[in-house]
């Protein structure tokens, strides 16, 4: 695990599958592990796609498995939290967070990416979102 961690810098992922547990990370390194562990993805969602790019370009993932993107406050919190407590956001250089545009949700995470210099990654549609719900 820990030469994984080492190769590149680990990327951790928020989003929706159809298999795995939830509130529990999925460290994968290659496709087999992620095909392995978290199935095809669900119509409409990011996560999986973006997982699939992440390993493409050689950086080990830690994958959160939440019951709807940008909606599942309690998984989020719970992933939020155990990144932390497991020094694992030591370990990271990027949280993603498909789907989420929730201003709570971006401001918990973004708290947590400042603490340990670490870039949150998004889509434009969520940035517009976030940006659009703190001007109103």
């Amino acid at each position: 695990m820990d030469k994984i961690l080492r190769q590149h810098p680990t990327i951790a992922l928020f989003g929706e599958s159809e298999k795995g547990e939830y509130h529990t990370p999925y460290f994968c390194n290659n496709l087999e592990n992620l095909v392995d562990q978290l199935g095809n993805p669900p119509e409409e969602s990011r996560g999986l796609h973006l997982a699939i790019q992440t390993i493409l370009y050689e950086h080990p993932l830690i994958f959160f498995r939440v019951r709807e993107e940008g909606f599942s406050f309690q998984d989020y919190y719970w992933g939020f939290h155990h990144l932390e407590k497991e020094s694992l956001m030591s370990r990271t250089s990027a949280v993603c967070v498909p789907g989420v545009g929730d201003s709570e949700i971006i401001h918990s995470l973004t708290t947590i990416c400042v603490k340990y210099h670490n870039i949150l990654i998004t889509t434009e549609a969520d940035l517009y979102d976030y940006l659009h719900d703190r001007l109103l």
